[in-house]
């Protein structure tokens, strides 16, 4: 109990409080929920080739974090040989000529690539534009449809 009122009943009364200055406001009440956006399978390709010495540097460096950073979660990394055949599905924009290579693809299909290893400073930052193009990973959707934008004029 607090101030003579059980809790229960105290929760009941805030409740019809905001509901009744909600309707008279005409602020919408609508329950947030993130949920995932289309899932789609992203992959982070990376063509090498043996002996290539610009592979064993991003293995050394990127290699050992890369399956536990944000980014290796959102696109697990699958390596190729240059020169084999294509998985089934994967389709590129053009050929793979650079050892390394690394192809950003979304559904089987590529959406960009960084042709060589510019050194870990570098790569971070340009695999994170790469997965920019793919949109956000989640997006906040509300259960009662969408939500106005905070000052849109009703």
């Amino acid at each position: 109990m607090v101030h003579g009122l059980p809790v229960r009943g105290m929760l009941r009364r805030l409740l019809a409080v905001v509901v009744v200055l909600s309707t008279a406001t005409g602020l919408q009440l609508s329950p947030v929920v993130s949920q995932p956006a289309v899932t789609k399978k992203v992959e982070l390709l990376m063509f090498e080739e043996p002996g290539c010495p610009w592979c064993r540097r991003w293995r050394a460096e990127v290699g050992p974090g890369y399956p536990h950073s944000t980014e290796g979660k959102r696109a697990p990394l699958r390596t190729l040989e240059l020169g084999t055949a294509l998985p089934a599905g994967i389709v590129l924009a053009t050929p793979i000529r650079f050892s390394p290579t690394f192809v950003l693809v979304s559904d089987g299909r590529e959406v960009g690539r960084i042709n060589g290893y510019p050194g870990a400073d570098f790569f971070w930052p340009m695999l994170g534009d790469l997965l920019k193009k793919l949109g956000p990973e989640t997006r906040q959707q509300s259960l009662l449809g969408p939500l106005p934008n905070v000052g849109e004029a009703r």
